[in-house]
């Protein structure tokens, strides 16, 4: 079968590999749509220390069952629809002894730390599987990247009476501007795209501000009768908007960290300490997440129109990462539509 590689940076190529066979507790995926990921871009642009060349990216997975090893359940049938869970859990970490698999220590994420699923066919434990034959398998590979925004939006312990402020509006700020919403809250987003403005308002956010256009402190200001937000959940990865969500939360409010920076962060700490800050990372998601997108997914039919920014079929996959690095300002979602292939 084929799989697109990432074989050096700034390059992709096809290559023929052996298709997998499942494993006693594993099903074989005949793999539907792939997304691609911000961490993917960043492996394609030699910008992830978590990946290794070469590599094949994609987490983001929606596919059908072709077939199951012999320990796996009978519910996990041929022609079911799933979704998958791409993380590993070791089981023995102190996260995972916590009940917080999404944060294992040893944490290998397919695409990243190992080979992913941009591919015809990928092996998969049943059991980081959910199936779901209600989505379409578009709408299946969104439901990765939404969820690590919901998770966000868990570990801020958000809820109806709080005004949020989503620094970004790629797709984990997305999936937490929509994860705010489901609860009810008010929602205000800072982003530079001009052209990501009305989705976003469509979506049902309060405001949208640009702040390469106009004072990002002080608007929020004025949205907030001069309080600051209750949560700020910076989506973005840069050293001002980890800054920034320090300044623009309440006192006695949350920041809750889902971007990685990529250069070290300095901060006037006594900020923390007056305005007395709960400050919290946020990482993966966790199955509850997964179906709580799904669940807002079904009961939002159109959403995937508006978040896909552009699919490219299988053959012209290789142009996907130069797409997207040339047009990041106008792009929600990138995926590959990886069904048709005639070498399986």
């Amino acid at each position: 079968m084929q799989v697109l590689v990432i074989t050096a940076v700034g390059q992709t190529g096809f290559r023929t590999v052996d298709t997998p066979r499942p494993g006693r507790a594993e099903v074989l995926l005949d793999v539907g749509f792939v997304g691609l990921c911000g961490s993917d871009l960043n492996t394609y642009r030699g910008a992830n220390p978590l990946a290794t060349l070469p590599r094949i990216p994609g987490h983001e997975i929606g596919g059908t069952i072709l077939s199951r090893g012999p320990d796996v359940p009978p519910d996990f049938s041929p022609g079911k629809r799933a979704i998958v869970i791409p993380y590993t859990t070791c089981g023995t970490c102190s996260s995972c002894a916590m009940g917080r698999q999404n944060a294992c220590r040893h944490n290998q994420t397919l695409g990243v730390q190992r080979d992913g699923g941009m591919s015809s066919r990928i092996a998969v434990p049943h059991n980081h599987l959910i199936l779901n034959d209600t989505l379409s398998l578009s709408q299946l590979a969104l439901v990765e990247p939404l969820s690590v925004g919901f998770h966000a939006v868990a570990r801020g312990r958000i809820g109806p009476d709080d005004t949020v402020v989503v620094l970004g509006a790629g797709m984990i700020g997305i999936g937490a501007i929509l994860g705010a919403l489901a609860v009810g809250a008010r929602v205000i987003v800072a982003e530079i795209s001009a052209s990501k403005h009305a989705t976003l308002i469509d979506l049902g956010v309060d405001a949208v501000i640009d702040p390469s256009a106009e004072d990002l402190a002080a608007r929020v200001d004025a949205l907030t009768d001069g309080q600051g937000a209750d949560v700020v959940i910076e989506a973005v990865g840069l050293p001002e908007t980890f800054r920034a969500a320090i300044d623009l939360t309440c006192f006695g409010g949350r920041v809750v960290y889902v971007g990685y920076a990529k250069a070290e962060v300095s901060y006037n700490t006594a900020i923390f300490n007056l305005k007395e800050l709960d400050i919290m990372g946020s990482r993966n998601a966790t199955r509850t997440d997964f179906e709580a997108v799904v669940t807002y997914l079904e009961g939002h039919p159109s959403l995937a129109s508006q978040l896909i920014s552009r699919i490219f079929p299988w053959a012209e996959a290789e142009d996907a990462f130069p797409y997207w690095e040339a047009n990041r300002q106008e792009t929600f979602k990138v995926m590959i539509d990886c069904q048709g292939q005639d070498d399986v």
